[in-house]
Parts: C-alpha cells; structure tokens; sequence
C-alpha cells in the first residue's frame, strides 16, 4: 500500500470526524455541506479503490452495510433499568422527602432534570475510543445488536474526540434516546403514503422501526437523532451525573442543549411546567422530565429496587386523551389465574395511534370510576402507551347503559373464582384452566425464555385446545404425527418446530427460572436468583428466610418462590423438563477461597499494565464488588495513576486507601 495514499485516507477521516463532532454536537460547522460532501466522496472513493483501507470505524460506513439474516442480542453489563413514575407535583415532593429520609439528611438535594424524550433507548459500547457494539435497551437485562443501523446516525460518533481537557476512556458505554424530529417524521410518512405504504403512526414507532431494519442502508435513509443521557460501566472518572455529561460532549456526544444542572426541587418543579408549556413548539416529541440525584456518591447509597434507580423518577405530561363508547367489557384470563376486565370500544385514534380496547384493572376500578356498558369516557395512553379509561363522560348517559358485574367463576373453564384479602384481583381457582395453560405455554416459549421459535400464540392455543398440551413440560414430548394433526401444520412446519424445541433445551439459568412463570419474577429477579443458587434444585429448597437476605428479594416474592416450589404439580413439572434433555447452563462460580468476598472496591486513576474492566473482572471473580463511586460503604479504593477526586473523597471517609502492588497482594496476584 502506497504510503501517501494510506495518509490521505486517514487524514480525510479524522477531518470527516471532526466536521460531524462540530455539526451534530456543536452545532458550530466550519464546512460548507458541499465541501463535506465533497471530503465524504474522495473518501468513498479511496476506499472502493482500495478495500484494504476499509474500516468499521470510517465515516463511509453510515451509508450502510449488507442486511443481516438475524439480530443478535447482547446482554447489558449494568441493568437499563425503568423510572418510577410521577404524575402531579405531590409525587415529586414525595420523591424528594423519601430521599431524604433514605439519606437520614435535611440538606437540599441537587438534582439534574432533563427532557425525557419519546424515543428509543440504546447503549453505545466504546474501547479505546472506538464504537464496538450497539444495542436497543431490550427487556433491560439484553438487547438486541444493531451496531450496522447505529453507525448511520450521524450524532453517533464512530471514534471519540480527542480533547486536551478529557482523557479518552478505555472502555465506555453510553447511554442515550434515538428519536426521529417532527419535521423529518411527516415528510416520512408523506413519502410513504406517496408510494402506497403506510405511514408510520408516531415519531417512536418511525424510530424503532428505523433503527430494528435489517438492511442498515435504509436506516441510513432515516433521518435518526440520538441525544445522551448518561453511561453504564465506564472508565470516565467523575463524581456527578452533571459532571459525566459534560465529559460526554467534550468526547462527542450529543447532550440535550435544554437539560438544568443542579437544581432543588422546587426548580425542578417550574422546569417541569415551562417544558411543558414548551412542549408542543420543539421539533421533537417529548414525553415529561426526568429528575436525577446529580451527586453519584448519593446514588450509590440509594441503589435501586429490582426494577427501577430509588434515586431518579420520570415527572410524565399528562397524556393526550380522547373520548369513544365502551361497546362491551371482556373478561381475560392470566398465566396466573388473574381476571382483567377490559373495556371494547369504538376504534378511536389517540396520540396518533388507534385504539379500540383499554385495561379497566379490576373490579374496584370499575366500581370508583363506575364504569358501564354503552358509557361514553376519557380514554388516555397511560404513559403515553397503555390505554386506560379516565373516566366516564356522565352527562351523556342515555339510561340505556348497563352495569358490570365480574363473573363468580372463570369465564374460560367455570371453576369458582377468589381473591386475596391484600389482592384487588380475582383469580381462577384451577391451574388447569386453558387459559392459563395457553399464557403459561406462550410465557414459556417467548424469546426471553426458552426461546422457541415458530410457537406463536395461535400454535399455543391450538395445542393446548386439541389436548396435546397441559403443561409446559408437554412441549418436549410432541411428535411430528401429532403437530401434522394441527391445523395449517405440513410435514415442513412440524419438522421446524421439532428442530425448534430441540435447539431451545440448551438455556441458561436464568432464563429457564423465568421461564418457569413464577409470579412475581420478572427476568431481573430471574437474573439475581441465577447468580446466587447453582442449581435448580438448591434454589427450590432454599428456605424463605434465606431468600428474604438476598439483594432485591422482597418477602412478597420470597414468598411466592417458596410457594411455587411447594406445590408438588410444580416440582414434577421441573423434573420431566430436565429429564427431557434440557439442559441448563450455570456459571462458573470462584473455586478458591477470597479474602475479598463481598468486600466493596472502587477504582481511580491508571493501573499500569492492567485495564480497568480487567481489575474489575479479577474482583467479581473473586467475590467482590465494584462501585462507581466511594461512599460509607467502600471498603478499598484502589487508586492508580492521576486518581482525581474520588481519592479526597476516600480520605475524607476514612476508606482504605491501595495501590495496585497492595491490590495484587490483596487478591492473591491472579492476574486476567
């Protein structure tokens, strides 16, 4: 390769790097877009020239690459956990005294409020400045992999800027909301009605379709934003929230020109009401604002719960509403045995999106809302997404309409229903109820499970009504006699659902205790049960005293695990799953003694010779803990090169204090 030309092709890409780092970023362009596009072409022409200059990290690749057969999933190294919400300013100030409390302080918090855009939730993964992997948020604990279709969004940067001021991290993940402006979404949908497709129904709905493409040529085609709110697991050394954005910009990401540092409450309060009065004139859609605790060490202390930070909540606008008639009233059956009402309507649009069903909860939400038959009401998507009746319109009763009164046995099989005296639910009293063999079946299947490929919910339904099924566990018995029995079922379909169900028994632990559809856990509680029992056996005869000590298990869900695991039908039904070839994959756990087990260890500064994902792997492995930030609960900061100020933190609180020779000895020398 010809040294000049080798030259000339690096030097066209860091320039293109700058250039979008000044347009997207700082808005400060110091090209016109002719003489951008003119530097993007030779580029483009260097590298079909000579395709040894290709790289995954070069400004041509956001036009796009080959389609992919399948998206991957990547599982998140820290959850992307979901905000608690609030919806008037009580919730708010509530949230606020809870912090207090939780914090035992009077001292006035400092929060950062930001737009909480209606978008699409990714992490970026960077090492050693370069972008490796992107993924969706997912079921928060993985997502799945579109890295190609990340690449064309030209607020993503593919290498980060070098900047005197911040040391480009070693390893990085960010993460941020992908969005597609107004303007953008109706010329969109104005090009799709032009060719006879239809238009996408909101701005999110453009976004995700956008981004989930599997020819990334025409996510290149989108006009996709993305503006950052924060990071995983990262080697940025900072103290605040605030603090770790503005390193962010200064690296080349994209930050919400509108976002307020460290304001009180109260502040946060008049942000929340001059947005919302902003809301409707920003070339974006935004959905409330979101308030978090600025000072890391706080949040820290705070931790979250099994689905949501304790230290940050989403203050939602109230949402768009329209009104319609409630024609009848359905009464489904759960995997759980719970009854739900819900309300079947006229078809109405709403915020863009036409509705025709909504969630009336249960019986008492009928009751305080008196819901009936024939009522006109308020429909909102709660949330901006799940429809619910706000309220019956009363001034329009005719007197034709009829009261609702929820069945005293199950709707699908008549068996007698029940309720809990601490439950607002009614429940179907037997567990062979086709109903909820039928969501248990489909539960089981789902991608997040045992992931069985082609057992949509028309199949599930059709097994369980011909009597092929009764249980989960039957899954693993069926033949292909007895699928081409079924409906629309050939030779050929069977035989992909056989091999289907056959590819599935190989899963990991996790997966297989949520498969299993014990209520209360959700893949989070799944995940923190996989990593503390070994085997399904110990998790099902660990006491409840012992689960009511793990991190994340409330005695509500001690309880239901310890009850799901009492019931014999339930035991048995573990057993022939594991003596159908299912195997499940546990992780490796330390097999030597740690004088660090859970010891907690913060890192600072630059370990010579040693990455910081690689010290921090040689501390899970051994039994300990890693924290972003040093609070009271420390027990070692191990302090490199250039420590910053964590290491004034840990002096002040007295925490021990190592450097790397102390933390090699502390762990035994075990090196990556």
């Amino acid at each position: 390769m010809d040294p000049e030309i080798l030259n000339k092709a690096e030097n066209l890409r860091q320039a293109l790097h700058r250039h979008n780092y000044r347009y997207y970023v700082l808005d400060d362009p110091e090209i016109s877009d002719a003489e951008y596009d003119r530097m993007m072409q030779e580029l483009v022409a260097l590298e079909t020239a000579y395709p040894e200059l290709a790289s995954p990290d070069s400004p041509s690749a956001r036009v796009g690459a080959a389609p992919s057969e399948k998206f991957e999933t990547a599982e998140h190294s820290l959850p992307m956990l979901s905000l608690d919400n609030g919806f008037d300013d009580s919730d708010i100030l509530d949230f606020d005294r809870r912090i207090k409390k939780n914090l035992d302080t009077d001292a006035d918090i400092l929060y950062t409020a930001e737009p909480k855009m209606d978008g699409l939730a990714v992490e970026l993964v960077y090492e050693k400045g370069r972008l490796i992997t992107a993924s969706t948020r997912g079921d928060g604990i993985r997502g799945e992999v579109i890295t190609a279709n990340a690449k064309t969004i030209r607020t993503v940067p593919l290498v980060l800027q070098e900047n005197k001021e911040v040391k480009i991290p070693a390893y990085l993940e960010v993460r941020g909301e992908v969005f597609m402006g107004l303007e953008c979404f109706r010329c969109l949908n104005a090009e799709r009605l032009k060719a006879g497709i239809a238009p996408f129904a909101n701005p999110r709905n453009a976004a995700a379709g956008s981004l989930r493409q599997l020819d990334p040529a025409v996510t290149a085609k989108r006009p996709l934003e993305i503006f950052c709110y924060g990071t995983g697991r990262s080697d940025i050394s900072s103290d605040s929230h605030w603090e770790t954005l503005e390193i962010l910009k200064k690296l080349g990401f994209r930050i919400n020109p509108l976002i307020r540092a460290r304001i009180g409450i109260d502040l946060c309060l008049e942000y929340y009401r001059e947005l919302g009065n902003r809301r409707h004139t920003l070339p974006y859609d935004i959905d409330g604002v979101v308030i978090k605790i600025d000072k890391y060490s706080w949040q820290q202390e705070l931790g979250a719960t099994a689905r949501s930070p304790r230290w940050a909540i989403a203050y939602k606008f109230e949402a768009i509403r329209s009104s319609t008639r409630i024609v009848s009233i359905d009464v489904q059956v759960g995997r759980t045995g719970a009854l739900t009402p819900v309300a079947i309507m006229e078809p109405v649009t709403v915020g863009g999106v036409t509705v025709s069903r909504a969630t009336l909860h249960n019986e008492d939400e009928i009751r305080r809302k008196d819901i009936r038959i024939g009522d006109t009401v308020l429909i909102q998507r709660a949330g901006d997404v799940i429809p619910e009746v706000v309220k019956v319109i009363v001034s329009v009763r005719t007197g034709q309409e009829s009261v609702f009164n929820m069945p005293s046995n199950c709707p699908v099989c008549a068996a007698a229903v029940y309720r809990d005296k601490d439950e607002a639910v009614l429940r179907c009293n037997n567990s062979n109820c086709p109903a909820q063999i039928k969501a248990r079946l489909r539960h089981f299947a789902s991608k997040a499970a045992f992931d069985i490929d082609g057992l949509g919910e028309k199949l599930a339904d059709q097994l369980v009504e011909k009597g092929l099924i009764a249980s989960y566990s039957d899954i693993f018995h069926l033949n292909n006699v007895q699928l081409q029995s079924l409906e629309r079922m050939g030779a050929k379909s069977a035989g992909n659902l056989i091999a289907a169900v056959e590819k599935s028994k190989k899963i990991s632990f996790s997966r297989f205790i949520y498969a299993l559809g014990i209520r209360h856990v959700g893949e989070n509680i799944a995940d923190i049960l996989a990593g503390r029992f070994e085997s399904i056996a110990q998790l099902s005869d660990a006491p409840i005293e012992l689960l009511e000590t793990i991190e994340g298990i409330g005695p509500e869900i001690a309880e239901s695990i310890r009850h799901f695991f009492e019931q014999d039908e339930n035991r048995k039904t573990v057993r022939r799953i594991l003596e159908s070839g299912v195997e499940i994959l546990v992780k490796a756990k330390q097999t030597y003694a740690s004088p660090i087990q859970g010891k907690v260890f913060v890192l600072t500064g630059t370990l010579e010779g040693m990455t910081r994902n690689e010290a921090k792997q040689i501390i899970e492995d051994a039994g300990g803990k890693v924290s972003s930030s040093v609070s009271r609960n420390t027990d070692y900061l191990v302090a490199g090169d250039d420590p910053g100020s964590k290491l004034e933190r840990a002096e002040s609180l007295g925490v021990q204090i190592i450097d790397k020779a102390e933390f090699l000895e502390l762990i035994g020398n075990r090196l990556p």
